[in-house]
């Protein structure tokens, strides 16, 4: 059976509750809950990714586009048909994608279970910008990395605008958050995974590392990682044209995949 098709007229609808007020929900949390945005990011959802979708919110114009979806999910899942009137009455702002879909959370893995036998991991220090999550963890799908470890200080990998950047990749690629950096960093040391710093003072460019299992850490744009982490780990660069010395976090996340994955392809070969 599709999904129950549910023509709502009113913002007052009880069932449209959990969509009110988008942004304010979008910092305070959602108790287990997430907001995803978008036809792309609602095909990731419901076709590759192990999280259960419980509504969907829907312009009624955008029925038809993802009709193929809907007649794939299970008649538990509600889909609310509204007015674009509504819908932006509902989230708060004018929201032209047309296409939200309201999933749960589920149980959070642990991190030491995520880092087991994995071949190449990224490591999250103190990242806050929602944008920059969200195109690492498109970054880390891209390249087939195992994971994403976060502390406590980065944002969340499901925040809306997040998920949004990464193309739906956060709600695909596994994550887990430790209590700190010095939890991360023995997180990998119990794995045998290498932890390796990626800052402009590294001693090593990425290119010239051996292929082993390894962990990619990232910092926050300008400080960059903490002195406290910079001791425990392998500091690499990437190599750059004369006179620069530093890239976007986000940027910088792809090509030291690219690099790490390579290598670990070209060693399998």
């Amino acid at each position: 059976m599709p999904a129950r098709i549910v023509h709502v007229d009113s913002a007052d609808h009880p069932a449209l509750q959990p969509y009110t007020a988008m942004r304010e929900r979008d910092l305070v949390g959602r108790e287990g809950l997430f907001v995803a945005e978008g036809e792309v990011v609602l095909r990731v959802l419901a076709s590759r990714s192990k999280l259960k979708i419980r509504s969907l919110l829907l312009e009624r114009r955008r029925v038809d586009a993802v009709g193929d979806v809907l007649a794939k999910l299970p008649d538990d899942v509600s889909a609310y048909v509204v007015p674009q009137s509504v819908m932006d009455g509902v989230v708060g702002f004018s929201i032209h994608r047309g296409v939200l879909a309201l999933g749960e959370r589920g149980a959070p893995l642990i991190p030491s279970a995520l880092a087991l036998g994995a071949s190449v991991i990224v490591g999250l220090i103190g990242l806050t910008n929602h944008d920059n999550v969200g195109s690492i963890f498109r970054n880390a799908a891209a390249f087939g990395a195992d994971g994403v470890l976060l502390d406590a200080e980065s944002c969340d990998p499901l925040y809306r605008k997040a998920i949004r950047v990464s193309a739906g990749a956060a709600l695909v690629v596994p994550f887990a958050r430790c209590e700190n950096a010095d939890a991360l960093l023995d997180t990998l040391a119990a794995a045998k995974i290498e932890p390796i710093a990626l800052t402009p003072r590294g001693e090593e460019t990425i290119d010239s590392l051996p292929p082993a299992p390894r962990a990619l850490l990232l910092g926050t744009e300008g400080p960059g990682l903490p002195e406290s982490v910079l001791r425990r780990t392998r500091r690499v660069r990437i190599d750059m044209a004369p006179g620069l010395d530093s890239l976007n976090v986000a940027v910088a996340s792809g090509i030291a995949l690219h690099e790490a994955t390579r290598a670990l392809r070209r060693h399998a070969k």
